[in-house]
């Protein structure tokens, strides 16, 4: 291999890059969007729930009980209402999420250590959501029962029967704030798509404008003129993972727990079997709409639904499951989310770096 046609490869792509303003846009612009797009608006948390209350008692005990509702985060009461249809053609239309109704004699209920009954009525059309809704439901009226508890012994001083003392704890992410997973996870599949995108043009690109054939009859070798070409997009999509860790510091709060060497090792080898991939698909395909599509096809798809990005892998059917261990992101997603949020290194990521240095 000669250094100097190397060379001159590299410049070339890099003065063509240069004068391509859509190239500079896909290689610096669509990164940053991508990332305060999907940082901001994709959120697997839920908050500000949608909530329709008929109080049929109306005491101030149950507008006591209705606080705990209104004040917390993930619901917000955006009306009360004195009737079934009412609620359920708000249910119907998508506008609450969650009806409840508080029985006439709620207060009374409560007053007399009895079991005051309480409906609350869930959208299920989204099993997910409704499952988390329940959920948060269950914490509130868990934690109002708890206070009431706690009250009434220091009044009448009975002994606590409560035969489990459960103490929770949340590792790694104890507020469960979504965006701590969601933008490590987001590098890799900034890179896989930029890296493949890109750099699946440049030998397409050179079959359809007719330089191919200069290039042939040139002295330049194969491995001169692939390095040449990979060579640029490699300092580009080095360049966008030092702006997309920098932006998860610094726009989004993620902490970097781990080594930073480390992320960034792990993130050049990704980033190369990215790039030679692309550069594969510009070879076999010789058209940039065909590579483009390829690209998409092979990088965005596969990397976006079957890496554990988007989908727990663990809840994916068996045979599709089978499927994820030939998507190099999945490998590099884990290694992300262990060096960003666990601190972890090399002794425990070890078997996702060499499946990485297989890509």
């Amino acid at each position: 291999m000669n250094l100097g046609r190397t060379k001159a490869i590299f410049n070339k792509e890099f003065i063509q890059i240069w004068r391509d303003p859509r190239s500079l846009a896909l290689a610096f612009a669509i990164p940053m969007l991508l990332l305060v797009l999907f940082g901001y608006a994709l959120s697997l948390d839920i908050d500000n729930i949608p909530m329709a209350v008929w109080n049929q008692d109306g005491s101030q005990t149950s507008i006591n009980f209705l606080d705990n509702f209104k004040f917390s985060k993930y619901f917000k009461i955006i009306g009360y209402y004195d009737n079934y249809p009412a609620m359920e053609h708000l249910i119907d239309k998508g506008n609450v999420m969650i009806a409840m109704v508080i029985h006439k004699d709620f207060s009374k209920y409560i007053q007399s250590n009895g079991l005051a009954p309480l409906q609350v009525i869930i959208d299920g059309s989204d099993s997910n959501t409704a499952q988390t809704v329940l959920g948060y439901v269950n914490s509130v009226v868990y934690s109002y029962n708890q206070k009431f508890i706690k009250d009434a012994l220091a009044v009448n001083s009975i002994a606590n029967s409560t035969p489990v003392d459960m103490r929770s704890r949340i590792w790694f992410n104890q507020d469960l704030d979504s965006k701590l997973f969601i933008v490590p996870g987001l590098i890799a599949i900034i890179m896989m798509i930029i890296a493949a995108l890109l750099t699946s043009l440049t030998i397409a690109r050179e079959w359809e404008r007719g330089t191919m054939e200069q290039l042939i009859s040139t002295p330049v070798r194969g491995i001169e003129l692939i390095i040449g070409k990979f060579a640029p997009y490699f300092v580009i999509g080095f360049t966008d993972l030092v702006i997309s860790v920098f932006m998860g510091i610094l726009l989004f709060g993620v902490p970097l727990r781990g080594s930073p060497l480390l992320l960034f090792i792990a993130s050049g080898i990704f980033l190369t079997g990215a790039l030679m991939l692309g550069i594969y698909i510009s070879v076999v395909a010789k058209s940039q709409l065909m590579a483009s599509q390829m690209a998409i096809l092979t990088s965005f798809l596969p990397t976006f639904m079957l890496s554990g990005f988007t989908y727990e892998i663990f809840n994916m059917p068996q045979w599709v499951q089978y499927i994820t261990y030939f998507v190099p992101a999945r490998y590099f997603i884990v290694i992300l989310r262990g060096i960003y949020l666990k601190g972890v290194g090399m002794e425990t990521l070890w078997p996702n770096i060499a499946a990485l240095l297989i890509f």
